[in-house]
């Protein structure tokens, strides 16, 4: 196991790098247009008391440079966050090895990497869509926060209990209906979830659709890269270490 975190916290280091040259070509644009946005339409603090205008999330947070927030900011944001998922994908591939039929290592780690993209950031942001600079208030931060949450451990458990029904089904009734029986379910349980839970309605009138969209598209495709760069560099680095010990 020990090796197993190790490879998986490697794979996380190169997943990240990935990812950073990716949300820096296709997510900064999209920030620094919302950015500009809020800056264009910003009041000071007395005159939104007076005015009655909401307080942005932005204007919650602490001021950092665009300038660190891009490099040195993104660069550690992501490298820490690819170690972190690494070893969380460590753990889940030694869960699954084995588990998922005659599967490569290689198969394996892909298959996991997908399942946890899947599971632990595409459905909760399927309710919970991550949003901009200036696309958020900052009274609901708190509310926000634990209804993602909860939408998150409802992703796992679902996902989990998928797995677990297709291979228990796998055999009587075929891959194929296994796995179309279980995505079923799957889908269900995620539609029953995300009708219960609330929904936050803040995109201020007038900001730019297509900066919405393409920071949207930027956020899920930087989680893929990452994911799908710490499946294929960690199950490289597995058939090579099986070559070794053989």
């Amino acid at each position: 196991m020990p090796d197993l975190l190790l490879r998986g916290m490697l794979a996380g280091v190169v997943a990240g790098a990935l990812a950073i040259g990716f949300a820096s070509v296709f997510g900064e644009p999209a920030i620094e247009r919302a950015i500009a946005f809020e800056e264009r339409t910003a009041v000071s603090d007395e005159q939104a008391a007076s005015h009655g205008h909401p307080v942005t999330e932005a204007d919650a947070a602490s001021t950092v440079a665009r300038s660190v927030q891009r490099t040195v900011g993104l660069a550690a944001g992501m490298i820490g966050l690819g170690i972190a998922f690494g070893g969380i994908f460590a753990v889940l591939y030694a869960f699954a090895r084995g588990r998922l039929g005659s599967m490569s290592d290689r198969g394996t780690a892909l298959t996991v990497a997908v399942l946890a993209f899947v599971a632990l950031y595409l459905v909760p942001f399927l309710k919970y869509p991550a949003n901009p600079p200036a696309a958020g208030a900052a009274g609901t931060i708190q509310a926000r926060t634990v209804a993602y949450l909860v939408m998150l451990l409802l992703s796992v458990l679902t996902t989990m209990g998928a797995v677990i029904l297709q291979r228990r089904l796998v055999r009587g009734r075929g891959g194929w209906d296994a796995s179309l029986i279980a995505a079923g379910g799957f889908g269900m349980a995620f539609a029953m979830g995300a009708l219960l839970m609330p929904s936050f309605a803040e995109v201020p009138a007038g900001f730019p659709a297509d900066v919405l969209w393409r920071f949207r598209i930027a956020s899920v495709g930087t989680q893929l890269v990452l994911w799908l760069g710490i499946g294929l560099a960690f199950g490289m680095l597995t058939e090579r270490a099986a070559r070794a010990d053989r």
